[in-house]
């Protein structure tokens, strides 16, 4: 605030100074504008020695890094040691012989079924082995036959032709008894001729290793070839897919090293990328990443939530600054201190790349050479505001 003291003589020439400011005011018009404009932006700062002790300074120059790329993952069976067992006849299911988190072998039973295609392939298999048997000593009685001119060589050539079609026959039969897992005794019984009682479908594993899921339960119809009805896996290794965006899936590459950590405090897990999908999911703009893990003691489960961090082998090169050397400006732009040609240090925007460990790549803002202000930036950016 200023204050007038009427003086004699001095008030005429106090009162004549002020009309003459507010008139330059008026007429100044736009220039008032670029003058207040210029004082808003960024000046360089200059220090004194003694200032200067309380910054480091770093030289900015091209260096080589590895990324590791952050991402989410679920876990999921290994498709490759995984199969989904399916009915291979219909009718009702009459027991269950196993539970989720048993360990099998490859054939062992599963569950029964009291299934008539069961019944009609035992009963197909059985008459096909009388059809095969009754045709081919007829075949060769017609050869010795016609040895002897007892019949023509046409109708004897029939008859091996009839023999040959019987035992195909058997033979599809006997191929169908397998295909519906019925046991070698069962056959070995057929063969023989022995008689056999009433036999129910058996459901067998194709594979050895842990039922990881059951899908059927007691009384249920399954129809053939159509009804999943268990999900049998090898959990000593499990897939973990993670979702990748952006740049990151550029950056890998099969046979990766990854680590897999599961939230509970406990060492990460050690995998390998085996697999980069190469269609983008329509939804989520995410790239899938596959990675094998051995799973010791099966705490990985399926559908479980990971972190997975993988990390690149493919060497990269950029201009990296440490991270106590990047502030942000009124609207979070990044932006550094670079020292000037006169020591002064100069305000200058920057574009962040990816972070390795406590550096940024910066892609954009720098060169190689040029000196910025690491430890004390904050300091400076005081400076430059007082």
């Amino acid at each position: 605030m200023v204050t007038w003291v009427r003086q004699a003589g001095r008030w005429p020439l106090l009162a004549a100074l002020a009309a003459a400011l507010v008139l330059g005011g008026c007429s100044s018009g736009g220039s008032a504008g670029k003058t207040a404009a210029a004082a808003s932006a960024p000046h360089n700062v200059s220090m004194t020695a003694e200032q200067l002790k309380h910054i480091q300074l770093y030289t900015v120059e091209p260096v080589a890094y590895h990324r590791t790329v952050q991402a989410n993952g679920t876990v999921d069976f290994d498709q490759n040691q995984a199969t989904s067992v399916v009915a291979a006849f219909s009718g009702p299911v009459t027991r269950l012989l196993v539970a989720p988190g048993d360990q099998v072998r490859q054939g062992q039973a599963l569950a029964t079924v009291d299934s008539p295609d069961f019944t009609q392939a035992i009963g197909n298999y059985r008459k096909a082995l009388v059809a095969a048997k009754n045709a081919r000593r007829v075949a060769d009685m017609d050869q010795d036959l016609v040895k002897h001119d007892g019949i023509a060589e046409r109708e004897a050539a029939q008859a091996q032709t009839d023999a040959v079609g019987a035992e195909a026959d058997r033979d599809a039969a006997l191929q169908t008894l397998k295909s519906l897992n019925v046991d070698a005794q069962t056959i070995r019984d057929l063969q023989a001729g022995r008689p056999v009682g009433h036999v129910q479908g058996t459901i067998r594993s194709p594979i050895a290793g842990t039922v990881a899921e059951r899908l059927i339960t007691v009384g249920q119809l399954l129809q053939a070839g159509s009804t999943p009805c268990f999900t049998v896996a090898n959990l000593s290794q499990v897939w973990v897919l993670a979702q990748l965006f952006g740049s990151d899936p550029a950056s890998l590459r099969v046979g990766d090293p990854a680590d897999i950590e599961i939230g509970d405090g406990s060492k990460p897990l050690t995998g390998k990328l085996t697999n980069i999908s190469a269609v983008v999911d329509p939804d989520t703009r995410a790239v899938t990443a596959r990675v094998s893990v051995d799973n010791p003691g099966g705490v990985l489960r399926k559908q479980m939530y990971v972190r997975v961090s993988i990390q690149s082998q493919r060497e990269q090169h950029g201009l990296l600054v440490p991270v106590s050397a990047v502030l942000r400006d009124d609207e979070n732009l990044p932006f550094v201190y670079i020292v000037q040609a006169d020591g002064s240090f100069a305000q200058h925007g920057v574009t962040l790349g990816y972070r390795s460990g406590d550096r940024y790549d910066i892609t954009a803002g720098l060169q190689a050479g040029d000196r910025v202000v690491t430890d004390g930036a904050i300091f400076v950016r005081f400076m430059q505001t007082q």
